[in-house]
């Protein structure tokens, strides 16, 4: 049985030791081919965060360093000790902390510099998992926990050591986002790490999920994945319509060899907050830049801005640019993405509740919009800028409805077609596997009734069919039933089963109809011929009663030769 903190590279480790054994000449002492200490996995999630965190910080004081020695600056032990300072608060920046300063707050901070520890954490989680013993999938949380934890203590005790009476980071908010970033990076490592030692592939994980949950996140990235794709092509179209603008701005600026590339850094760090803008202009709510400010398919009105080359994408004041206007596409298409892909892996059986799964759709990208608007947004810290970015609750409701009705209709598309598809590959094989049946078994032979003495035999007059014992029935039925379907066939079963049965019961009543009018009509021809034998409305009685035992009776037919043989 498995314990927290073993190695899974045990196998190795004992196979390195008996290979080590083997070698030697008896020389090798029985303690070298003992296998390593299990490590405790909490301790060693400590020490995982610690690194993490440390070198993530090197790399910080590294780029502040290149920075100050590029700048005019005073002797360096004057400056030594607000360089570490800002080089922690950048640190903190890249985990999204917010902090206040004497003139506002500083909450509009680039989401690119997540990476970094994201990737740290990503890459230490991997350790993690190699050095410790975790024995299944859903064991995960812990190695997360385990680091999670530790890096949350030193992202607030950083927060901490760097406040000054000018700049004052958010300390919970440095324990909330430390937590949150490792434990989403960190477990992604483990569970990275895992399913490669396991030989666990993404799609079977995604098959342990419910059918109906795994097609809704799935179609939920795919939505909110062509929403940023979208955005990011926006955006590029934009700069490079106003390339020329840019490269002014940035000759304006002359920030050297040295200042243009980490001028280039920030840049891109800003970069995913500009493809959420854009993401937010497609949309149709769009997104201010600064006070009483928008940009938006429905006007532009923005001020001075600050001295950015990226900002250049920004169009004039004024309409929006028609070649823009093409950006509202991007909602519709996404929408219609997440609706195929989410019916594709999980058909539903009623045609009218694919539309809602696509809806449901199209609400949770919503409330993914509404939260990445929310995180890429904020404020500069000036009066004039202290509102950037667009609105969290109008992103998230506008993309609810555009991506849910565009997902709506394409799940309710895709349904039918898959529905139809599958229907007719159901159909196919089972006329396949019963013509193979037929092929494969021969028809018995009828057997041979003696019939009674006193029941006439001639040429016409009796058929004899053969019926299959119950036995061969009931066991044929029994090998169908063992044979478990797939969702998918046995979705398309349920469906010709239905539509068999509503056939049936429309060919029964259609057959009732023609039986009951051949009835009514064999009365009425059965009346006419007894007016017309009767002669009169006085021996209707009798006629009645006569044509009664005509009617009723049992009668046989006999060839002459047999009628001669009985009389």
């Amino acid at each position: 049985m498995s314990t927290p903190g073993s190695p899974p590279d045990r196998g190795r480790q004992s196979k390195r030791s008996k290979t080590t054994t083997g070698a030697g000449s008896g020389g090798v002492s029985a303690a070298s081919a003992r296998e390593a200490p299990i490590r405790p996995i909490y301790s060693t999630g400590g020490i995982a965060a610690a690194s993490a965190a440390g070198i993530g910080l090197a790399v910080i004081v590294t780029l502040t360093m290149v920075g100050w020695v590029a700048a005019p600056h005073d002797t360096f032990s004057e400056d030594i000790v607000d360089l570490l300072r800002g080089a922690v608060l950048a640190w903190l920046v890249g985990h999204h902390v917010s902090f206040t300063l004497a003139e506002g707050q500083m909450s509009l901070l680039p989401m690119g510099l997540v990476l970094l520890p994201g990737m740290l954490l990503y890459r230490f989680g991997r350790w993690l998992a190699r050095s410790c013993e975790i024995g299944r999938l859903r064991h995960v949380y812990r190695a997360a926990l385990a680091i999670a934890g530790p890096y949350a203590a030193v992202a607030g005790t950083l927060a901490l050591l760097a406040q000054t009476d000018e700049v004052v980071p958010s300390m919970p908010r440095a324990l909330l986002m430390g937590f949150v970033i490792a434990f989403l990076a960190g477990g992604l490592g483990v569970l990275r790490q895992l399913m490669k030692d396991k030989g666990v592939a993404t799609g079977d994980l995604l098959d342990l999920m419910p059918a109906r949950s795994r097609s809704l996140l799935v179609g939920m990235l795919a939505s909110t994945g062509a929403l940023l794709v979208g955005g990011l092509l926006l955006f590029l179209v934009a700069l490079a319509v106003n390339l020329p603008e840019a490269v002014e701005i940035t000759r304006s600026l002359a920030p050297g060899v040295v200042g243009g590339t980490l001028l280039m850094i920030v840049q891109l760090a800003y970069l995913p907050n500009a493809v959420v803008f854009a993401v937010c202009y497609a949309l149709g709510p769009g997104f201010a830049m600064g006070e009483a400010t928008v940009v938006a398919p429905t006007g532009v009105s923005v001020g001075a801005l600050p001295a950015m080359p990226m900002l250049a994408a920004l169009p004039a004041n004024g309409a929006a640019p028609v070649l823009s206007l093409a950006a509202l596409v991007v909602p519709f298409v996404a929408g219609a993405v997440g609706g195929v892909l989410t019916q594709r892996s999980a058909p539903d059986v009623v045609s009218e509740a694919a539309p809602l799964w696509g809806f449901v759709c199209g609400v949770t990208t919503g409330m993914l919009c509404a939260a990445l608007a929310g995180t890429a947004g904020g404020s500069l810290g000036a009066q004039r800028l202290s509102e950037v970015g667009p609105s969290a609750w109008q992103v998230g409701l506008v993309a609810a409805l555009e991506v849910g009705v565009a997902a709506a209709v394409a799940a309710w598309i895709a349904n039918w077609w898959y529905t139809r598809k599958l229907t007719r590959e159901v159909a196919a094989q089972r006329e396949a596997a019963e013509e193979a049946k037929r092929r494969k078994r021969p028809e018995p032979a009828p057997p041979v009734v003696e019939l009674p003495d006193d029941v006439p035999v001639g040429k016409g007059l009796a058929t004899v069919t053969a019926l299959r014992p119950r036995e061969e029935e009931s066991a044929e039925v029994a090998a169908e039933e063992t044979e478990e379907p797939t969702p998918e066939q046995a979705i398309v079963q349920r469906r010709v089963e239905v539509r068999r049965a509503r056939e049936a019961r429309r060919r029964d009543r259609a057959t009732e109809r023609e039986a009951r009018k051949e009835a009514r009509r064999e009365l009425r021809e059965q009346r006419r011929a007894a007016k017309r034998a009767e002669g009169g409305w006085w021996r209707r009685g009798s006629t009645d009663e006569e044509s009664e035992e005509e009617m009723y009776g049992i009668t046989y037919e006999a060839s002459p030769d047999e009628i001669d043989q009985r009389s």
